[in-house]
């Protein structure tokens, strides 16, 4: 029989990345994290092992990876394939939820 566990995650005691992210609920396949009022900045290109989809709440970004750009904007979605080099230009205060495939690593944390 599969697990059936339900868990909650409340995200008043979730740690914080390295990176500004708040890490929230984790499983084995998926990670999701939340990042709050980021302030407009320039996030250095990145190629990670794993896959991330996103959804913006409020405020403005660009995504580019190997060569394209797009503008996310509150209401936008975006996937980022596993290994594509990407970086995020914020342009205005970014509040933005990702999940990662398979779940990217959380300090003191366990899938």
């Amino acid at each position: 029989m599969s697990d059936t566990t339900i868990i909650k995650i409340d995200s008043a005691h979730s740690p914080m990345g390295s990176m500004g992210q708040k890490h929230l609920a984790m499983s084995k396949n998926m990670g999701m994290r939340l990042w709050v009022e980021d302030p407009a900045d320039v996030k250095p290109s990145v190629r990670r092992e794993y896959e991330t989809v996103g959804y913006v709440i409020s405020g403005r970004a660009e995504l580019h990876s190997q060569g394209q750009m797009v503008t996310l904007g509150p209401g936008d979605s975006w996937v980022v394939p596993n290994g594509a080099e990407h970086s995020y230009r914020i342009i205005e205060r970014l509040t933005a939820v990702e999940v990662t495939h398979p779940p990217a690593a959380v300090h003191g944390r366990d899938a």
